[in-house]
């Protein structure tokens, strides 16, 4: 099978990784790629968001199979153009895509299905933002209606934050706090049946103990030791399943991965927001558990035939993955630093390291290019083991201001 990535994180060179592995896979493209890509794949230069550029690609390269990273791709209409053009594509049509690109739209799915998530209000003017914080009331939850790259939402107890933070959006959907632990949950669909992966937890906060601002994600890890037996069978029944019926329902077939992102509160498992494509950094745990090869599950999604009743095969252990981010990220990260030690760290024993936003300059030196630059994933019989393995994976790693989550999978791996 002839395989195109399309994206250029971390996301997509764990995907790659996974795809190098699976046997079938006899060759592997990414567009645009990174420096880490580049080492198991033919990158390939274009803008993924293009979809002219894209199907000509994939024509020229005769793939079988095209995998999209970022939501921005499929909110750019690359999946509807790959499919006009006869190609199977792993991700979903821009429409359907809207699950993610549309925060009114995901909660109008959500109640039409009897999907179980917080109240809310959808809100344009500051006249309906202020009766919204009025009825809700402290902690402020307030989203940006569109995309906005995992960074779109604030929660505050500050009233004027959240309205500042309305304002600046435009258009927004307020809703009640959700308690609890936040679990994703990645469920591949070929617009009809569906089958779960791994649940994982990813840390949003840029800082130890859940302070500062929002981010895209600053670590992760599986498995989830503390989660209640039967979590994702529930979740698949009450809220991946109906999610697709309805969709399906309305003549927008979901095909690709449906990212549940999730709150076990007090009242039951509640869901926060619906994502189009795998999780930044959750993926990079996930993949690195699945011993099924990849390649077929996601062709089976881009082609109808997903058998409903398989169930993926997962390498027993743990997994933790943290991120080594830019100076000052989220806020303006800075870029062109070189970055040291990547040898090095990947020659910690049960670590590796995967490119989120580097670059090569002419002399062939790595740089940062990005706000999360690196994603160290260490793996280990347990969580603890693993978080040992990425953490002396990071000490090894050199660039200039940069930051990281020391508490990663911490809670968890006392817990386990």
């Amino acid at each position: 099978m002839r395989v195109l990535v399309l994206g250029s994180g971390g996301r997509e060179h764990a995907l790659a990784r996974a795809l190098r592995r699976d046997h079938v896979v006899s060759a592997l493209h990414c567009a645009p790629g990174n420096p880490g890509t580049a080492a198991i794949a033919d990158n390939h230069q274009l803008d993924p968001t293009d979809p002219n550029a894209v199907v000509e690609l994939a024509e020229r390269l005769a793939v079988d199979l095209v995998v999209v990273g970022p939501e921005v791709v499929l909110m750019a209409g690359v999946g509807d153009a790959l499919r006009r053009a006869g190609i199977a594509c792993f991700g979903p049509d821009r429409q359907a895509a809207r699950i993610e690109g549309s925060k009114a739209f995901a909660k109008e799915i959500m109640k039409a299905a009897g999907v179980p998530t917080a109240d809310a209000r959808v809100c344009e003017t500051a006249e309906e933002v202020g009766a919204a914080l009025d009825a809700f009331g402290p902690p402020y939850v307030v989203k940006d209606d569109g995309l906005a790259a995992g960074k779109g939402v604030v929660v505050t107890e500050d009233r004027d934050v959240a309205a500042a933070h309305a304002a600046a959006c435009g258009r927004v959907v307020i809703e009640e706090y959700l308690d609890g632990p936040e679990v994703s949950l990645f469920a591949l669909s070929d617009g009809q049946h569906a089958v779960s992966l791994l649940p994982a937890q990813d840390f949003k906060r840029a800082y130890d103990g859940d302070e500062g601002p929002n981010t895209g994600g600053m670590g992760a890890y599986t498995p989830l030791p503390w989660t209640p037996p039967g979590l994702v069978d529930e979740v698949m029944r009450t809220v991946v399943q109906p999610a697709v019926d309805e969709l399906r329902r309305r003549g927008l077939p979901y095909v690709g991965v449906l990212y549940a992102g999730l709150a076990l509160t007090s009242k039951g498992v509640r869901v926060v927001e619906f994502n189009a494509r795998f999780g930044d950094p959750e993926t990079q745990v996930v993949l690195d558990r699945l011993a099924t090869p990849l390649a077929g599950l996601l062709h089976a999604c881009a082609i109808g035939g997903l058998d409903p009743a398989f169930r993926p095969i997962w390498r027993t252990g743990a997994a933790v993955t943290v991120v080594v981010a830019a100076e000052n990220y989220p806020a303006a990260p800075v870029k062109g630093d070189v970055i040291t030690g990547i040898e090095e760290a990947e020659a910690v024993p049960n670590a590796y390291v995967l490119h989120a936003g580097t670059r090569r300059d002419e002399e062939g030196r790595l740089l940062a290019n990005g706000g999360r630059v690196l994603n160290v994933v260490g793996t280990g019989a347990d969580l603890a083991a693993a978080r040992r393995a990425a953490y002396a994976a990071v000490e090894k790693i050199g660039l200039r201001g940069s930051h990281h989550r020391a508490d990663i999978a911490l809670k968890a791996s006392q817990h386990a």
